[in-house]
């Protein structure tokens, strides 16, 4: 836990105007700690190599009455809020995260962050996705949970909320890293599944509070999402989805980038085709991506994914003639029950009692405004 003097410090180091997140932790990690940072002369601040004498002059002066009028009401609301920070010279700090180029100086943190969190995969995603996406998301988060990976993504729409949804069904660990001050919640329809999140993982985020949720925050918050992983999995994507900005700094940062592979004519499955061109690993069912991260994980939880229980086994398609018509009409995209009916010739009542039976057996899904899908 930071003392309330030392995170005076780190906030303080935060807003010197023209010093990154690098030089920040370069210059804690180079004089021992940021109060030190600040007490350093001009001529040790340059002797290190990491600022300029533009910038060993601000941190000289360090920050102005006003800014540090607000450092304070943001201490306050950080204790009244009961909200942690973990700095990247932290034991808790996520370790490899802390090996990116740019790591965060600071992560406020509601909920808390765990030794097994070290094997993270992120699951990322459209915003708009189908059904059909969403249903597949939540499957891998759960596969890849009761096996013991915490899932990380974005608290957003669609990908992200099944990622995060999928995590929470298993009983396993998820972590959401938003694009805003850790006061907020965005989108604001997520708050109850934010408490949920906080109650099996934790939320992060490295903007100060009370930082709106502008557009430009969410590509630089990827590189953290990316950052806290093994790998990242893009489910579906439009071209221009910030998904895949996300797979595009893992790969920069050396983490595995996945792809799920989808119909070619889908606006969603552009992206995450593409990825896989250019060299992503396809998946199609969990064991994909374990199989290409058991050789970056420890040996106990490697010998534990190895001594695993087989999946259970797939359950066959209905025998019966009724179902069968029905089944055979439905795909992994929604078909209304009125389309089922026309298609299948069979009363409405039978279609109805059928469909109940089939999702009774998990064969197939209802979906809001009585549509189904094969699952």
């Amino acid at each position: 836990m930071v003392s309330t003097a030392s995170l005076r410090s780190w906030l303080a180091l935060r807003a010197i105007r023209g010093l990154g997140d690098a030089t920040v932790c370069r210059l804690v990690q180079a004089f021992g700690s940021p109060e030190a940072v600040l007490a350093a002369s001009t001529d040790a601040l340059m002797a290190s190599g990491n600022v300029n004498a533009s910038l060993a002059q601000a941190l000289q002066r360090g920050p102005d009455h006003q800014t540090q009028q607000d450092i304070n009401r943001e201490l306050k609301t950080l204790e009244r809020l009961r909200l942690s920070v973990v700095t990247c010279l932290d034991p808790d700090y996520p370790p490899r995260l802390r090996n990116i180029p740019d790591p965060p100086p600071l992560l406020f943190v509601s909920g808390a962050l765990a030794q097994a969190d070290h094997n993270a995969v992120a699951i990322v995603g459209a915003r708009r996705a189908t059904a059909a996406g969403r249903l597949l998301t939540e499957e891998l988060s759960r596969d890849l949970a009761s096996a013991g990976f915490t899932i990380v993504s974005g608290l957003a729409r669609g990908v992200d909320a099944a990622a995060h949804r999928g995590a929470i069904a298993a009983g396993g660990r998820t972590v959401a890293v938003l694009g805003c001050g850790i006061d907020r919640t965005y989108p604001p329809e997520h708050q109850s599944l934010r408490k949920q999140i906080e109650s099996n993982g934790a939320v992060v985020a490295e903007l100060p509070l009370g930082s709106y949720p502008h557009g430009y925050h969410f590509p630089r918050r990827n590189r953290i999402i990316s950052g806290m992983c093994l790998g990242v999995v893009v489910t579906e994507a439009a071209v221009q989805s910030g998904s895949l900005i996300t797979a595009r700094l893992a790969a920069e940062q050396g983490r595995e980038v996945f792809a799920v592979p989808g119909f070619v004519k889908a606006e969603n499955s552009r992206g995450p085709n593409g990825l896989i061109k250019q060299g992503a690993k396809l998946v199609e069912n969990v064991q994909d991506i374990i199989d290409e991260l058991l050789p970056q994980l420890d040996s106990p939880f490697r010998e534990r994914l190895k001594d695993r229980a087989p999946q259970p086994v797939e359950p066959q398609p209905p025998v019966g003639k009724e179902e069968a018509t029905l089944y055979n009409l439905l795909s992994f995209e929604p078909t209304h029950i009125d389309d089922l009916i026309t298609k299948s010739g069979l009363p409405a009542a039978d279609v109805a009692a059928l469909l109940l039976s089939m999702e009774l057996k998990n064969f197939i899904r209802q979906l809001p405004g009585r549509s189904y899908l094969r699952l």
